[in-house]
């Protein structure tokens, strides 16, 4: 069975108007509405919600409907595609903090050297926080 046909089932089941459905999710009357319609798909998170507020399972709710699958499918692969970009933005914006600390910092006071054994540190530092975030960049950007 499609999406929106399954959706309107379970709704009718639970005596849920759309409004009631939408206050539940915390949407528009109009977003239900539009899936019923066939115009629209909620998103994953929603599905989620949908599922557990039938008490089905998100197969249950998706399994007929190909087109929603594929969207499924291809908003999870769009996501872990801008956890790479998060990743590449921090890298390389740690990078450029490290490199000033590095190089721009100490000739401002060159004749301290404590100030140069803080600077090896922090550049310690920062490559293992790096490749600490990176080798576990899963648990940081889900």
């Amino acid at each position: 069975m499609e999406f929106y046909k399954k959706l309107k089932e379970e709704r009718l089941k639970h005596n849920l108007s759309q409004e009631e459905l939408a206050n539940k999710l915390n949407i528009s009357r109009q977003s239900v509405s539009k899936w019923e319609l066939e115009k629209g798909y909620p998103n994953i998170e929603t599905l989620i919600t949908l599922s557990d507020l039938f008490g089905i399972s998100i197969d249950e709710l998706i399994k007929g409907d190909a087109f929603l699958k594929d969207k499924i499918i291809k908003e999870g692969k769009l996501g872990e595609a801008r956890m790479t970009d998060k990743f590449k933005w921090l890298y390389v914006v740690s990078s450029f903090v490290v490199v000033f600390w590095l190089f721009v910092l100490p000739f401002k006071n060159p004749s301290s050297l404590t100030f140069g054994i803080i600077n090896f540190i922090v550049f310690i530092y920062f490559i293992v926080i790096l490749n600490y975030v990176k080798n576990n960049k899963k648990k940081f950007f889900n």
